[in-house]
C-alpha cells in the first residue's frame, strides 16, 4: 500500500506524514514538496513501523517518481490561511498548485485515489476532476474532498457541551455540504449522542457557528503563526485510513466527504431531488469501497432549521464549484 504526501514538508504535510508513517496498513511512504521533504523523510524513516519512506524534490522528475505506483494520493500542499483572509483569498494561489499537482498525479498515477486538503476544497476538488477530464483518465468515485475536519470538530464540540470529552471518540454527527464557513452544514439531530431537548436555542446556534468556522478560532489564536494545521493533518489521516482499510476490502464505512455526484449515480440524483438543486459536488455521508464511492446516502430526516442551513449553503457551494471548474477551462495568460 504504497501512500503519497504532496506538500509534505508544511505545517499540515508534516504531521499528516508522520501519522501515515504510524499506519501499519502503509508499506511505503514517498513524501513530496518544493523544499525539506528529502529531510522530512529521513526523520520519519527512523519510525519502526513497515512504511518505507522516500523524499522527493521537483528537480530530477520528483513528482513523477514519488507518484509511480501510488494507491493513495493526499494533497496538503499550498499556502494556509492568514488572519482576516477569506478562503476566497486562498484560491488565487492554491488553485494553480493543486493544478500543477493533479497534472502529475493524471499523467503518473491516473488510477490513484486522490484524498485533497489544499483549501479552499469547495473549488480545488472540482479543478482535480477538470484536469483529469482533460487528461482522459476522469473517474468521478477515485476522488475527494477531505471533510473530516468538520466532522471532527463536531464530534469534539458536542462532547463538550454534552460535558464528557471522554465520549468525543464515540460521537457521530454528520456534516454535509462543503468545506468552507456556511456550506458547512452538521445535522445535529442525527447526532448519535442527542443533545438535551433543554438545551437552550442560542447555544445550538453558536455550537453550529464554531463548527462552521473553527478554523477561524484556530487562525486567531496562533496570532498569524498558521492556522489549522495539526487537527487538519488527524483529521487527513483519519480519513486516509478510512479509504486504506475500504480498499483492503473492508466493508461498511461511510464518512462524509465530498464528492462528485456522478461517483454513485443513483445515490447522487436523489441527493439532488433531496437538495433541489442540481449541483456537481456536495459533501454526503459516503460509504467507501474498493473502487472508492460506493455509495452515496441522502440527508435522511432534518429538521426545518437544518434545511434551511442547507438552502443558505447552496449558493455559495454552487458559486465556488463553478470557480474550480472555470480555473482549469480559461486559457493559461
Amino acid at each position: 500500500m504504497k501512500a503519497v504526501v504532496l506538500g509534505a514538508a508544511g505545517g499540515i504535510g508534516q504531521p499528516l506524514s508522520l501519522l501515515l508513517k504510524a499506519n501499519h496498513a502503509v508499506t511505503e511512504l514517498a513524501l513530496y514538496d518544493i523544499v525539506n521533504s528529502p529531510g522530512v523523510a529521513v526523520d520519519l524513516s527512523h519510525i519502526a513501523t513497515p512504511a518505507k519512506v522516500e523524499g522527493f524534490l521537483p528537480p530530477d522528475d520528483g513528482l513523477k517518481k514519488a507518484l509511480t505506483g501510488a494507491n493513495v494520493v493526499v494533497i496538503p500542499a499550498g499556502i494556509p490561511r492568514k488572519p482576516g483572509m477569506a478562503h476566497d483569498d486562498l484560491f488565487k494561489i492554491n488553485a494553480g498548485i493543486v493544478r500543477d499537482l493533479a497534472t502529475g498525479i493524471a499523467t503518473t498515477a491516473p488510477k490513484a485515489f486522490v484524498l485533497v486538503i489544499s483549501n479552499p476544497v469547495n473549488s480545488t476538488v472540482p479543478i482535480v476532476a477538470e484536469v483529469f477530464k482533460k487528461h482522459g483518465v476522469f473517474d468521478p468515485k477515485r476522488i475527494f474532498g477531505v471533510t473530516t475536519l468538520d466532522v471532527v470538530r463536531a464530534s469534539t464540540f458536542v462532547s463538550e457541551i454534552l460535558n464528557d470529552p471522554s465520549l468525543s471518540p464515540s460521537v457521530s454527527v454528520p456534516v454535509v455540504g462543503g468545506h468552507s464557513g456556511v456550506t458547512i452544514v452538521p445535522l445535529l439531530s442525527q447526532s448519535s449522542h442527542p443533545l438535551p431537548a433543554s438545551l437552550d436555542a442560542t447555544v445550538v446556534d453558536t455550537l453550529i457557528n464554531r463548527i462552521q468556522f473553527g478554523g477561524d478560532e484556530v487562525v486567531k489564536a496562533k496570532d498569524g503563526a498558521g492556522s489549522a494545521t495539526l487537527s487538519m493533518a488527524y483529521a487527513g489521516a483519519e480519513f486516509a485510513g478510512k479509504v486504506i482499510r475500504a480498499i483492503k476490502g473492508e466493508k461498511g464505512i461511510v464518512t462524509p466527504t465530498f464528492v462528485n455526484l456522478a461517483s454513485d449515480k443513483t445515490g447522487g440524483d436523489a441527493l439532488k431531488k433531496e437538495l433541489g438543486k442540481d449541483l456537481e459536488y456536495f459533501s454526503a455521508p459516503v460509504e467507501l469501497g474498493v473502487d472508492g464511492v460506493a455509495k452515496i446516502h441522502g440527508l435522511g430526516k432534518i429538521t426545518p432549521a437544518e434545511n434551511a442551513l442547507v438552502q443558505a449553503a447552496l449558493p455559495e457551494l454552487s458559486a465556488n464549484i463553478e470557480k474550480g471548474v472555470n480555473f482549469v477551462e480559461a486559457p493559461k495568460l
